[in-house]
C-alpha cells in the first residue's frame, strides 16, 4: 500500500496488533531427512496456531533478491525497501542509541579471525564475548586520523560501530567485508569525491587497526571488517501514516534502531523471550502495536547448524501459548527473510507468515510446503501491515 493512502485510510482504534518476527524464520531441507528445519521442529504450539489462522509466504524485497535484515524488516513495517534504503552502519549507530549528526557516517563492523596469510577464517571471531569485544574496542578507539573525528563503539559479540564525523564526508563506500571466509579483507572505496575522501580515511583506521591488534597478541579478534556505511535517512513515521503507538521489544541493537528510525518506542528488555512478554504485558495499554524480535533463528542458520535452527524454533514454539495469552486482536508470526543451515547464510527464498485473527481459520501446521498453499499465497512483505490493519478494524473504505 502507497503511504500516502495508508494515511489517508488508517484510523483509530482500540484492537491490539503483535507482529513476532523469528529472524531468518525460512529454511531449505536437507538430504539426510528431505524436511527443513520448520519441518523437523516440533512446533505444536505453533502448528495450532496455524491451524486458526491463514497463513502464505511473504517475498521480503523481489523475487530472486536476497535481502539483508534491514530491507527485511523495512517491509514487515510496510515501508518498500527498495525506496527506503537504510544503511546498516546507522541502524547498529542508533541502535546502541549512538546520536548521530546529519553528516555523519557511520558503518557497521564486524571482528573476523585472520590466518598467517591475512584471509578470513572465522568472519564473527568466533562469536567473542561481549566484554572481550569491548576490551578491543577501547584499544582501537586510540587510533587518530587528522582531518576526521573517529569513534568506536562496542554493539553486541563480535559486532561493533564506527562512526566518521568530518566535513565532505560521502555515504557510498563499499563494503571491506568480501562475505566468505578463504578471503582478505577488502580495501573501501568510494563511488563519488566525497565518499572516496571516506574511503581514505576508513582504509587508514582498518590499517591502524589491524597494526594494533597485532601488536596486542589478539588471536581470536585479529582482523576486522567494515560494512553498511550510511548517514541517517529521513524516514516517514509509523504514527504519522497508520496512527498506531508502536513499541519495539527487541534485544539486539540494529533491530532497536530500526524500529527507533521508524517512530516506535524502544522499550528496555534485556533478557529472553520471558522477559520481553513480560515487558509486553507491563506497557499493554500505553501501544497498539507490538514488534517482537527473536534473534536465534537466524544465528543457527548463519552458523550452518541444522539441528541449532530446529531447537531455536523448538524454543519459541513454548512461548506461543504466553504470546497468545497477551490478548492481541491481530496476531502475525513471521520472518525477515531466510536463512537456511543449508546456505549458512541468507537467501531469496520465500519466507512462512501467519496471521490469526477473530476473522480467520485453517486446516493444516506452520511450515514452509504449507504456506505456499495458504489461503494467503505467496505476496510482498510490504503488505503486511496493511492486512493487519485490516484484520484489525483500523484502515476505511477505499472509495464510494
Amino acid at each position: 500500500m502507497k503511504l500516502d493512502l495508508a494515511r489517508e485510510l488508517s484510523q483509530v482504534s482500540s484492537t491490539k496488533i503483535v507482529l513476532c518476527v523469528l529472524d531468518g524464520l525460512g529454511g531449505l531441507a536437507r538430504s539426510s531427512s528431505g524436511k527443513t528445519e520448520l519441518e523437523e521442529a516440533h512446533t505444536p504450539n505453533l502448528d495450532q496456531l496455524a491451524g486458526e489462522s491463514e497463513i502464505g509466504s511473504t517475498i521480503p524485497v523481489g523475487i530472486g533478491i536476497t535481502p539483508g535484515s534491514g530491507p527485511g524488516h523495512l517491509a514487515l513495517f510496510g515501508y518498500d525497501p527498495l525506496e527506503f534504503d537504510i544503511g546498516r552502519g546507522v541502524l547498529e549507530a542508533t541502535g546502541i542509541e549512538f546520536q548521530l549528526g546529519p553528516n555523519d557516517v557511520a558503518a557497521r563492523g564486524n571482528f573476523c579471525t585472520l590466518d598467517s596469510n591475512g584471509e578470513i577464517i572465522d568472519r564473527r571471531a568466533g562469536r567473542i564475548e561481549s566484554n572481550r569485544s569491548k576490551q578491543i574496542v577501547e584499544l582501537l578507539r586510540s587510533v587518530e586520523i587528522e582531518g576526521v573525528d573517529l569513534y568506536v563503539e562496542p554493539v553486541r559479540e563480535h559486532r561493533f560501530v564506527l562512526v566518521l564525523k568530518g566535513e565532505g564526508l560521502g555515504e557510498y563506500v563499499s563494503t571491506t567485508d568480501p562475505q566468505i571466509e578463504g578471503a582478505k579483507p577488502i580495501p573501501a572505496e568510494g563511488t563519488d569525491p566525497a565518499s572516496k575522501k571516506t574511503a581514505e580515511y576508513v582504509n587508514t583506521f582498518v590499517a591502524a587497526a589491524n597494526d594494533l591488534l597485532a601488536e596486542s597478541g589478539e588471536k581470536q579478534a585479529n582482523g576486522l571488517v567494515l560494512r553498511g556505511f550510511a548517514k541517517v535517512p529521513l524516514l516517514p513515521q509509523l504514527d504519522d501514516i497508520w496512527k498506531l503507538r508502536c513499541a519495539a521489544l527487541a534485544v539486539y541493537p540494529m533491530y532497536r534502531g530500526l524500529a527507533s528510525l521508524a517512530g516506535m518506542e524502544t522499550l528496555a528488555c534485556p533478557g529472553g523471550m520471558a522477559e520481553q512478554l513480560a515487558v509486553a504485558r507491563d506497557r499493554w495499554d500505553d501501544f497498539d502495536y507490538f514488534f517482537i524480535h527473536y534473534k536465534k533463528t537466524d544465528a543457527a542458520g548463519e552458523d550452518g547448524d541444522f539441528e541449532a535452527k530446529v531447537q531455536s524454533l523448538e524454543e519459541f514454539d513454548k512461548s506461543v501459548p504466553a504470546i497468545r495469552e497477551l490478548g492481541a486482536d491481530v496476531l502475525m508470526i513471521a520472518g525477515d527473510h531466510s536463512t537456511p543451515a543449508v546456505l549458512a547464510g541468507h537467501s531469496w527464498h520465500p519466507v512462512p507468515f501467519l496471521l490469526n485473527s477473530a476473522h480467520t481459520s485453517g486446516k493444516v501446521g506452520f511450515s514452509e510446503d504449507s504456506c505456499r498453499l495458504g489461503a494467503l499465497g505467496t505476496f510482498s512483505a510490504t503488505e503486511v501491515l496493511p492486512l493487519a490493519m485490516a484484520h484489525a478494524g483500523k484502515l476505511q473504505k477505499y472509495g464510494a
